[in-house]
């Protein structure tokens, strides 16, 4: 059986007396109204997430989806010859069955089994990042000012150290940073500090920094055979991070939406993003949070991407993003207890009833591979729910093994281009200089002190700096000219930046001194 032209072959339904009853096709150009695949651990859900993601891959469409297992990295290589898929393939009447490899590319955060794949502190943004550190409202307040002051004083933040080193600066000179952006708690600052190092120390720091991932490099179409690239996320350390992994997709999904133009309803997607272990993204999620994820969900269709939540229970999805799914495709739920039965009403509700069979029933007693498929049709109207048999993947069920994975690395068209750290000039490095400057002409000052006399108070004799663009009033011109007003007394102010340094010299010292002791530690180990 072949595709239909713009349809995606999921599977054949059924007929209650078990007799095939038809093909059943996601059309492509509805495949950007997005779509929802749940069902229980065992139930076929890995497998139904590569059947699609094999679909809108020879439909030239690029795809990106998260390996939770390892099992989706299979897809990179031509499928094996078993009983059981010649059997399903039989079944349900798919007479062109046949096993190819697909174009992949491996991605991971972590550089180990795929490219390396990172963003800034900049790109993340102060509300995924306080999402991230699991913030309270005070904290979030004082990163939103950190990123303001980075704008404003024209530091780049692209790494935690980066942050880390502002953090400092603010702590420092909260009183005078006060006074323009409002109350900067040093507490709030402290309690930010401590969680930037629990992401360190969880491997956060590998995923910021540069070179941040192009989102052209995961809408690539593969010259050759013209099939989309699929892109895949090795998530199975990035797991025992739950939070990072969540954090990290919903950033990937932001980026989509802000950087795509506006396409309308094209004929195929230009990218589908798999969301797997979709409940990791919303719980415990702040409603700020939930409505971003809303809006980005409704809007991004116009951009032509498709997104599609893959989680145990139709519950894990708010109503307000559920509402927003179009393609359904329901594996086995238990329902033992009253929050299982609720799941079971829940997801039966969500379908065009069938008169051949009640939902609820049938989905208690699908088997493995089998599921209740409802996807989009004419005018975008929900097709009436069938009980259908998913079809085999052309690709290999199961893991790669490391020598696989590794060649088809080394054939990537994105080899070399992520795989390499970049430190160029940022925050840290210019708040560090400039509290060089400041400490070099606090030297020269008291050079200059121990051979002539102090001025007279009041003459007006000025020296320092600050950082440009803060500050108002006499004084703080004078500041800005490059110069530090002497009071009537003749006690000569620290200047901001001079309390800059100090703070940085601290951070740079704590981290070399972190760095001599892991080189200490690594050396008593061996």
């Amino acid at each position: 059986m072949t595709d239909e032209t713009g349809k995606l072959f999921i599977g054949g339904s059924r007929k209650p007396d078990d007799t095939l009853n038809k093909a059943e096709y996601l059309d492509l150009k509805f495949g950007n109204r997005h779509g929802l695949v749940t069902g229980a651990t065992g139930t076929g859900k890995t497998v139904t997430l590569q059947v699609l993601a094999e679909g809108f891959s020879k439909a030239g469409v690029p795809v990106f989806a998260a390996d939770i297992k390892g099992d989706l990295s299979g897809v990179a290589a031509k499928g094996e010859t078993k009983d059981f898929l010649l059997k399903r393939a039989e079944q349900i009447g798919f007479q062109d069955y046949d096993f190819e490899a697909f174009p992949v590319i491996f991605w991971d955060i972590y550089g180990e089994k795929g490219h390396r794949v990172r963003t800034t502190i900049a790109e993340m943004g102060p509300l995924l990042l306080a999402r991230l550190m699991n913030a309270s409202e005070p904290q979030e307040g004082v990163l939103n000012i950190a990123f303001k002051l980075a704008d404003k004083a024209g530091l780049p933040l692209l790494d935690l150290k980066d942050l880390t080193s502002l953090l400092n600066y603010m702590a420092e000179n909260a009183t005078e940073l006060s006074k323009e952006f409002g109350l900067i708690s040093k507490a709030s600052v402290g309690s930010i500090q401590r969680a930037l190092l629990v992401l360190e120390q969880q491997g956060a720091e590998h995923f910021f920094g540069e070179p941040a991932l192009k989102i052209s490099d995961i809408m690539r179409v593969n010259p050759n055979n013209g099939y989309g690239q699929i892109s895949i996320l090795a998530a199975d350390k990035l797991m025992m991070n739950p939070r990072l992994y969540a954090t990290f997709l919903l950033w990937l999904l932001s980026e989509l939406f802000e950087e795509l133009p506006e396409v309308g309803d094209p004929e195929k997607p230009k990218l589908v993003f798999f969301f797997d272990e979709a409940h990791l993204l919303f719980d415990e999620a702040p409603k700020i949070l939930i409505d971003r994820v809303e809006q980005v969900v409704r809007l991004i269709r116009s951009k032509g991407v498709g997104v599609y939540f893959v989680t145990q229970n139709p519950l894990d999805v708010p109503e307000t993003v559920l509402a927003q799914l179009g393609n359904r495709v329901q594996h086995a739920l238990r329902a033992y207890t009253p929050r299982e039965q609720k799941a079971v009403k829940t997801a039966a509700d969500t379908f065009r009833p069938n008169p051949d069979f009640d939902c609820a029933t049938a989905i208690t007693q699908l088997g493995t591979g089998e599921a209740l498929v409802s996807t989009l049709e004419a005018k975008g109207a929900p097709s009436m729910v069938e009980r259908t048999l998913i079809r085999p993947p052309s690709g290999r069920i199961g893991p790669l093994t490391d020598a696989e994975r590794q060649g088809i690395m080394d054939r990537s068209p994105v080899l070399g281009l992520y795989d390499e750290d970049i430190d160029r000039e940022s925050a840290f490095e210019i708040l560090a200089s400039r509290a060089k400057q400041a400490a070099d002409a606090a030297a020269a000052r008291n050079a200059k002190d121990e051979l002539d006399p102090a001025p007279p108070a009041g003459s007006g004799e000025t020296t320092g700096w600050t950082l440009p663009g803060f500050g108002g009033g006499d004084d703080d011109q004078d500041q800005q000219r490059g110069r530090k007003t002497v009071g009537r007394s003749g006690y000569q102010r620290e200047t901001i930046v001079e309390a800059a340094m100090k703070s940085v010299t601290r951070t740079v010292a704590t981290q070399l001194g972190r760095a001599i002791v892991r080189g200490i530690l690594g050396g008593l180990k061996r």
